[in-house]
């Protein structure tokens, strides 16, 4: 089982989707300034950025149910945007649509060479994602959507890590029990499986296009 985000992949950097965001809204940024945006809109724990999401009641609900409903997902991380310092009009809502998008992306550089070693020896994957939108499409265009066996996206099932629930789901996709499962993960939510019996692996906060330490996977695994 693997997580997706700091997992497998990670999103884009955020002055690369600040520039997106420039561009869609037609506003033109000099560098600097994408710069200065892409710190602010990471100061507020966006995705990537690896800081805890600096949450307003306003949207507060919305985010504690954001990997439930897509609608819950937008409110939130909408929300979150918004609060950047100097930010123009549009950008809230256009960041949020890059980080939704395929091309907002960026695979680790051992994902798929472990993946293709764990199909090789014929170990069933399984995505385990808290998320609220779709992942096949970015996996895909990642180049590793043959690889995964079964989806497990919280919004679609209507769990999310820690919930035992989900990874109960994952395990019996895989038609494996829970002790012979391995838990591939970032955070603390996915070392929750280990009360289901799984074993658990957790990577380091990772930036885009750098290792991530997926090629212990297959040692761990005996492979």
């Amino acid at each position: 089982m693997f997580d997706f985000h700091g997992t497998v992949a990670q999103v884009e950097s955020l002055t690369r989707s600040v520039e997106f965001a420039a561009d869609r809204c037609g506003v033109t940024l000099p560098e600097y300034r994408s710069t200065v945006l892409a710190d602010a809109l990471g100061a507020l724990g966006w995705v990537g950025s690896g800081l805890p999401a600096k949450v307003l009641p306003h949207f507060a609900a919305a985010w504690a149910d954001r990997d439930l409903t897509s609608m819950d997902h937008r409110e939130a991380f909408v929300g979150l945007a918004s609060q950047t310092s100097g930010a123009f009009d549009g950008f809230a809502e256009a960041v949020y649509d890059r980080m939704c998008s395929p091309e907002g992306w960026v695979v680790y550089p051992d994902t798929i060479p472990t993946l293709r070693t764990l199909r090789e020896a014929n170990i069933p994957i399984a995505l385990v994602s808290n998320i609220g939108f779709d992942l096949r499409p970015v996996v895909k265009h990642l180049g590793f959507d043959d690889l995964i066996d079964h989806w497990i996206l919280s919004y679609e099932i209507g769990w999310a890590k820690p919930e035992p629930a989900i990874f109960r789901e994952a395990c019996l996709r895989l038609e494996t029990d829970p002790e012979e499962c391995l838990m591939v993960g970032d955070s603390l939510v996915d070392a929750e499986a280990k009360d289901l019996g799984c074993r658990t692996y957790l990577l380091p906060h990772t930036p885009a296009g750098e290792i991530v330490g997926l090629d212990a996977v297959p040692r761990i695994l005996g492979l």
